[in-house]
């Protein structure tokens, strides 16, 4: 059996993960400074893994990644670049990286996107520093595949959300729980949300994304692709699905119309599709009663 660890191992997709795959080792950054190469190489040395499922990151709203791009770039920057150079030192056969769709283009001509649209534009200026430091992970997997001959990947998955957001800190809160927190959480049966409503985006149930890295591993499958579903709703129709799904008929007033960021950046799941034929995404209106569910408690 091989023996695999899974860094951000205590964050949305990583706790998922573990529900199907509970023999690997989750860490999280109590347990090593991924910053620190030395450590880096501490804690490589030390699991001597076969597989290593990269999940950590430092992430945050659009509002957290404007007043803070310096520290979403260095952190990001250092984290990728020391967990690949040092997975490749110590001869760690499979690394799967787990990146986002902000590392997109903020504009194309063709949508939905593909993963042969990777470099053709910057990431959108809301999440700048961030898009690019994540981007660059990209970048590192396919030159050490090429100059090395690793056989690393990397998934490139849409919004998430899950069963295991942070439930607490409204800055690092996905957009859905911070949604449905909004709407348990409001007293005058309003729903105050930012920018205008219109963004579209793909949102997908953080166990998807679980599910399709448990088949990548199983499957040895060592290509890299877009993860995401076919869906892409507006931010307004997203949040009229939330309100009927928590039985809640609010009124939504928009604020900060500058905050909207990105209008859309929907990719393609056809190479997704190609591998895995048979996969099946949960559906929103079932993702968002779930959720609900659990914040709620």
């Amino acid at each position: 059996m091989s023996k695999i660890i899974v860094t951000g191992g205590s964050g949305l997709v990583g706790k998922h993960l573990k529900e199907i795959l509970p023999n690997a080792i989750y860490l999280s950054s109590k347990d090593c400074d991924l910053t620190d190469i030395n450590k880096v190489k501490w804690l490589i040395s030390l699991h001597n893994p076969d597989i290593v499922v990269h999940l950590a990151a430092r992430v945050g709203g659009i509002q957290d990644n404007l007043k803070y791009p310096a520290d979403y770039f260095d952190d990001n920057i250092l984290i990728n670049t020391n967990i690949v150079k040092v997975c490749k030192e110590y001869n760690v056969k499979r690394f799967i990286g787990i990146l986002s769709t902000c590392i997109y283009p903020s504009v194309v001509d063709n949508y939905p996107m593909k993963e042969e649209d990777l470099f053709i534009g910057p990431p959108p200026p809301s999440n700048f520093s961030y898009g690019y430091a994540k981007r660059c992970l990209a970048v590192q997997i396919d030159a050490y595949n090429k100059q090395f001959g690793t056989k690393y990947n990397y998934l490139i998955p849409c919004n998430l959300y899950g069963d295991y957001d942070n439930m607490h800190d409204e800055s690092k809160m996905h957009f859905i729980t911070a949604l449905l927190n909004k709407i348990r959480n409001s007293k005058d049966k309003t729903l105050h949300l930012l920018g205008t409503g219109k963004p579209l985006r793909q949102f997908m149930y953080a166990r998807d994304l679980a599910d399709i890295i448990k088949l990548v591993i199983d499957n040895n499958v060592t290509e890299s692709f877009n993860v995401a579903p076919d869906f892409n709703y507006s931010i307004d129709n997203m949040a009229k699905m939330a309100l009927k799904a928590t039985g809640n008929d609010y009124k939504i007033v928009y604020d900060k119309p500058e905050l909207d960021g990105q209008y859309r950046k929907d990719v393609s799941n056809k190479k997704l599709l190609k591998i895995f034929p048979n996969f099946k995404f949960t559906d929103l209106k079932e993702g968002l009663k779930q959720v609900y569910g659990k914040i709620s408690k």
